[in-house]
């Protein structure tokens, strides 16, 4: 079936304005203008709840052509195999050129037919390389898509001053077991991808997933780690998971206890710790961001999706340092603690889409895992591992 073309334009506050062709849902949207320079990945990173409340914008010219797949098909954590949340978060997409045939074996849906279904804004026939270089000079801006239908544009808004961690995050417990678990993880959802929770199962841990502000520390200690996820917007609005955070750094009976945060996560951990987080002019969005070991010397290809970054230099000196140096910027890609298990990186190590030159990371954190286990195994405080807290309330994710 031919199209049906429908006029729209993206429109940027005090900026450019732009006519092409909406494929997307028939609704105008307003947000947070960003955009991306990944390749591939476009039904993972509109799946990404870090992107909540954002018009995206793709460097990559030519987008759809290889459709969307089942957003229902799980793998055998009866995790989403194929999106990374179950919805879009993004309101908007904006791109140069869509590709009204797709072509994939995993693809059921063309990306408009999905946009259309999740509600998503898109308009093609911009000229994206004009967008993204005035959002490099200029920084993310305010920005909207207007389709013509007749009806008043919506006003400028910016979605970043709302709380956004709190509208992804789940609103009870829930759990994924793992076969022939090794492991017990706890982990804050800030807004979590799939392929975070699936690589902590495939290593054999089973997951119990809590709400951003959930009161971890009363029950922490029934865990053998703490994971602390991913998330969209300003971490200076989530003062009840830094509380949370701040509990575990600073009471003695944790001191052994294994941290991880990623993105969101790595942030809420140093604001936790008594740093600062400072907004990016565009920040980072990419699968090709060279972050440097600062403890070995490497240099790791990383995906990533922030528009906040900690200041290294508000670290307090006697517990954190940092890990990895952002190279394009020099901007903090990661904290580690000097004495106790507790690192975090600003990007994702579980990259998908993107490189895995840093899933060593997850490997890192479980053997501090081991360890915090042989340590509770030689102490009188040792508890039974691997069933779920009862007191938890947490549900098994079904399918």
């Amino acid at each position: 079936m031919a199209p049906k073309f429908v006029k729209a334009t993206f429109q940027i506050e005090n900026g450019p304005s732009h006519e092409g062709i909406s494929f997307g849902a028939p609704n105008s949207v307003a947000g947070e203008t960003v955009f991306t320079t990944s390749l591939v990945g476009y039904p993972e990173s509109m799946t990404d709840p870090s992107y909540k409340g954002q018009i995206l914008v793709f460097t990559q010219p030519l987008i759809g052509n290889y459709g969307v797949p089942s957003g229902e098909t799980r793998d055998e954590h009866n995790l989403l195999k194929y999106f990374e949340s179950p919805n879009a978060h993004v309101i908007g997409i904006v791109v140069a050129e869509y590709a009204w045939k797709y072509s994939h074996w995993t693809a059921v849906q063309s990306l408009s037919e999905w946009c259309i279904k999740e509600g998503v804004a898109a308009i093609t026939g911009v000229d994206t390389r004009s967008v993204v270089q005035y959002l490099r000079e200029q920084g993310s801006s305010l920005g909207r898509i207007v389709v013509d239908d007749g009806k008043p544009a919506p006003a400028f808004v910016d979605t970043m001053k709302s709380h956004l961690v709190a509208q992804v995050s789940t609103k009870q417990p829930y759990h994924i077991s793992a076969q022939n678990a090794t492991a017990n993880i706890a982990l804050v959802d800030c807004g979590v991808k799939e392929n975070i929770v699936r690589c902590l199962a495939v290593r054999g841990a089973n997951v119990t997933v809590f709400p951003h502000d959930y009161p971890l520390q009363d029950v922490a200690q029934q865990f053998d780690g703490v994971f602390v996820s991913n998330g969209p917007g300003d971490p200076a609005l989530c003062g009840s998971t830094v509380e949370v955070l701040k509990h575990l750094l600073e009471d003695p009976k944790f001191e052994r206890l294994p941290i991880f945060g990623i993105c969101m996560g790595h942030q809420l951990l140093a604001l936790a710790a008594g740093a600062s987080a400072v907004k990016m002019k565009y920040g980072n969005r990419a699968h090709n961001i060279p972050a440097l070991d600062l403890t070995s010397g490497q240099c790791h290809i990383t995906s990533q999706n922030h528009g906040y970054a900690i200041d290294a230099e508000t670290l307090p000196a006697n517990t954190f340092k940092p890990y990895f140096v952002n190279l394009n910027d020099g901007s903090n890609e990661g904290i580690i603690h000097k004495t106790r298990p507790i690192f975090s990186t600003q990007f994702h190590p579980e990259a998908k889409g993107g490189p895995m030159d840093s899933a060593v990371l997850f490997d890192k954190y479980f053997d501090n895992i081991a360890a915090y286990q042989n340590f509770k195994k030689s102490s009188a405080k040792a508890a039974v591992r691997f069933e779920v807290p009862v007191h938890t309330m947490a549900t098994e994710r079904v399918l």
